[in-house]
C-alpha cells in the first residue's frame, strides 16, 4: 500500500470517529436537553401543585377563621341577651318581688276602708271618738301614701269604660244616665303595682234599661 492511499484511509477513519464522537456528543446534549425539560416540567407541576396545596390551605384557614369568628358573634350575641335577661329579672324582682305581701296588705286597708264609711255621718260622737276616727283616716291616708311609694296605686274605676284587664263584672245595674258598659258601682277598689295588675276591681256595670231598648227599636 502507498503512503498516499494509508494517508487517505487515515483520513477517513479520523473523520469518522469525529463524527462518531459528533453524534456522541449530539446525542448526549439531546440527552440532556430532555432530561433538562423533564426536569423543568417536573418543576412545573411541582410548583403548580404547591401552589395548589397552598391555596387550599388558605382556603381552609380563612374558612376556619370565619367559623370561629362567627361563633364568637353568636357567644357574644347570648352574654349580651344573658346580660339583659339578668337585669331585666333583677329588675322586675326589685319592682315585683313583694307582689304577694302588698296584695295580702290590702285586706287590712279594705276593712279600715269599711269601717269609716260604716261611721254614720250624722251621728252625735262624743270627742274622743272623734279624735279616735281622725286617727283612723290618719293611718288610712299614711298607708295609702306608703303604698304608692312602692308603685301600688289605685284604679280609677267609677264612670269609667268597663276594661276587662282591670275590673272584674259582680253585677249590672240598669241606668239611663250611663251609657251601657260603664262602671257605675265599686264594690272593691282594684289597684296595680308597677303597671302590673295587682289586684282586679270589683265593679257594677250599666246597662240599658227596658224603656231604653224600647225607644231604641221604635
Amino acid at each position: 500500500m502507498s503512503k498516499k492511499q494509508e494517508n487517505s484511509d487515515n483520513k477517513i477513519e479520523n473523520e469518522e470517529m469525529i463524527k462518531s464522537e459528533n453524534n456522541d456528543v449530539a446525542e448526549k446534549s439531546e440527552k440532556k436537553d430532555e432530561e433538562n425539560n423533564k426536569t423543568e416540567e417536573n418543576k412545573d407541576l411541582s410548583f403548580e401543585y404547591k401552589k395548589e396545596t397552598e391555596e387550599n390551605k388558605l382556603k381552609e384557614i380563612t374558612a376556619e377563621l370565619e367559623g370561629l369568628r362567627d361563633e364568637k358573634l353568636r357567644l357574644l350575641a347570648e352574654m349580651e341577651n344573658l346580660r339583659k335577661r339578668s337585669a331585666k329579672d333583677k329588675n322586675d324582682w326589685i319592682k315585683y318581688g313583694s307582689i304577694n305581701l302588698a296584695r295580702d296588705i290590702l285586706s287590712p286597708s279594705d276593712n279600715l276602708t269599711r269601717a269609716l264609711e260604716a261611721i254614720p255621718l250624722k251621728e252625735k260622737r262624743s270627742e274622743s271618738i272623734n279624735n279616735l276616727i281622725d286617727g283612723l283616716k290618719m293611718v288610712q291616708k299614711e298607708f295609702m301614701m306608703i303604698l304608692q311609694k312602692h308603685g301600688v296605686k289605685k284604679i280609677e274605676a267609677l264612670n269609667n269604660k268597663f276594661d276587662h284587664n282591670l275590673h272584674q263584672a259582680m253585677l249590672e245595674v240598669e241606668s239611663d244616665k250611663h251609657d251601657a258598659g260603664t262602671v257605675v258601682q265599686e264594690i272593691q277598689s282594684g289597684f296595680t303595682m308597677h303597671e302590673r295588675l295587682l289586684r282586679p276591681s270589683m265593679v257594677g256595670v250599666s246597662k240599658m234599661t227596658e224603656n231604653k231598648k224600647k225607644d231604641k227599636n221604635d
